[in-house]
This record gives C-alpha cells, sequence and structure tokens, in this order.
C-alpha cells in the first residue's frame, strides 16, 4: 500500500513540474506574438515617419523637450558646418569597415546640432578632404532625427584621445566637439540627425560623407521565437505523455506479476 503511495505520489510530482514548464514556455510564446505585432507597428511607423514633410530644427528642438517622440522624423536644418571637430563613428558599409561622420552644426539662433552626415571609408579618412576653413558657408541638410543611446554591455568604450566612437554618446560627443562648460556647449541640442542621401546624379568630392546612413528596417524574428516557445511546449507534452504510459504499464505489469505470484503461492498452500 505504502509503495503505491509513494508512485501516485512521484507521478504527482512530475505532472505538476511539467505543467508548471509547459506554463513558463506558453507564456513566452505569447509574449513573443505581442512582441512582433509591437514591432510590426513600429516598423510601419518609421516607415511612414521617414517619408513624412521635413520639419524645421526649431519646432523639432522645442518638440523634443517637451517629451514628443520624434524618432525617425525628417528634420530640416540650416547652419554653418564646423568641419575641424568632426568626430568618426566606426560603422560598416557596402565596402568594408569605416567611418559615420558627426560635425557640429551652428544655426543661427546659435543653437549646435551634431549631424551625422553619412559614411566614408578608412582611406577616405586619410585624405585631404577639401573642407576648407572653418566656420564653413551657410549649408542645409535634411536628416532624421535620431535620439542618443546607451552604452550596451558589449560596446568599447570610446577612444576620444584618438577621436573615434563606438556607441552615440551625445554629451560625449557634445563635450569632444565643442567643449565641456563652453557656450557653445550649453546650446547644444540634446538628438543627432542623420543625413539623407545625396540626390541621384550629385557629383561628391573624394571623401565627401555619403548619407542615407539611417536603418529603416529592424530585425524582427518574434515569429521565429514565439514557434520555438511552442515547439519546447509540444515537445514537453510529448515527452511527459510517453514517461506517463511507460510509468504506467510498468506499474501494470508489476501489478499483474505480483497479483499471479500471489495466486501461485495460494495454489502451493492448498497442496501441502
Amino acid at each position: 500500500m505504502r509503495r503505491e503511495r509513494g508512485k501516485s505520489r512521484g507521478l504527482f510530482w512530475v505532472t505538476l513540474s511539467a505543467a508548471l514548464a509547459l506554463a513558463i514556455l506558453a507564456a513566452l510564446g505569447t509574449w513573443q506574438l505581442q512582441r512582433m505585432a509591437w514591432k510590426e507597428a513600429l516598423i510601419e511607423q518609421i516607415a511612414v515617419r521617414a517619408k513624412a514633410e521635413p520639419i524645421f530644427l526649431d519646432g523639432a528642438a522645442t518638440l523634443f523637450r517637451a517629451g514628443e517622440d520624434l524618432e525617425y522624423t525628417p528634420v530640416r536644418a540650416r547652419g554653418r558646418f564646423l568641419h575641424n571637430q568632426e568626430m568618426f563613428y566606426f560603422a560598416s558599409g557596402p565596402k568594408g569597415p569605416g567611418y559615420h561622420v558627426y560635425t557640429p552644426l551652428i544655426g543661427p539662433s546659435g543653437d549646435v546640432l551634431l549631424v551625422n552626415r553619412g559614411f566614408i571609408t578608412e582611406g577616405e579618412r586619410k585624405l585631404d578632404r577639401g573642407l576648407g576653413s572653418d566656420p564653413a558657408p551657410l549649408s542645409e541638410v535634411v536628416g532624421l532625427l535620431r535620439s542618443p543611446e546607451k552604452k550596451s554591455l558589449f560596446a568599447p568604450a570610446n577612444d576620444r584621445d584618438h577621436n573615434l566612437w563606438f556607441w552615440r554618446d551625445q554629451k560625449g560627443m557634445a563635450d569632444q566637439a565643442l567643449g565641456a562648460g563652453s557656450e557653445a556647449r550649453k546650446k547644444a541640442l540634446p538628438f543627432f540627425i542623420e543625413a539623407v542621401s545625396a540626390p541621384a546624379g550629385a557629383e561628391l568630392r573624394p571623401g565627401t560623407p555619403r548619407g542615407g546612413v539611417t536603418r529603416l528596417e529592424l530585425p524582427n524574428r518574434h515569429l521565429e521565437y514565439a514557434l520555438t516557445w511552442f515547439g519546447l511546449g509540444l515537445a514537453l507534452i510529448g515527452v511527459y505523455v510517453v514517461f506517463v504510459r511507460n510509468r504506467l504499464q510498468a506499474n501494470r505489469e508489476r501489478f499483474i506479476l505480483g497479483a499471479s505470484g500471489g495466486a501461485s503461492r495460494r495454489r502451493s498452500w492448498g497442496k501441502t
């Protein structure tokens, strides 16, 4: 009798553990489906925003400071580039590694905007790119607004001594380009813009940054992750069913053997 209770208790704990694991796997799969819906909505929002008419920099700055979500919103800015203060953000391009060139732009009101003007190769950085004296002539740039980012766990530390950046540290870049505590630094806007690509057919001098580096396609593998979790849940159900069936079969066989053994003993006692 005690042995049967022990077997039932063991099966109970196995069933409880399997049920808890299955609930966790189902919850993870459902969460990934929710993430997929969120990511699809975000991708659609980015596509719509990126094609909208640009807003002027002053309006963008006011809305951003008021807490508006302006990520990927086109912005039109006018001012003079400080080419002698440009910074280099390590990135990959179609022909290999290179840099995104971040350059301060001083607007008519004195506000300073850090502009990602586009991609250059390692070799182009070493060229005499003919940038001329500073401040440069009045320029206009259209780009997509991007918020500062936080350093990820695996990103290397930015190398300010060699003007080499591995993550978009807006505060650090502004300090580097404008001087911490300077009047220009106090007027630095708390976001970047990433320049759109030059018009088709435009002639670019060697070493001129090529805009259009913003990635508008976000990775979306949440359906794959959801199917993985749900698949593990189905596998768990299969393993549980096989385990319980084998356990019950083994118990049945032991019961039959025990019963037949008891009958044999009774017959042998009867003969004596």
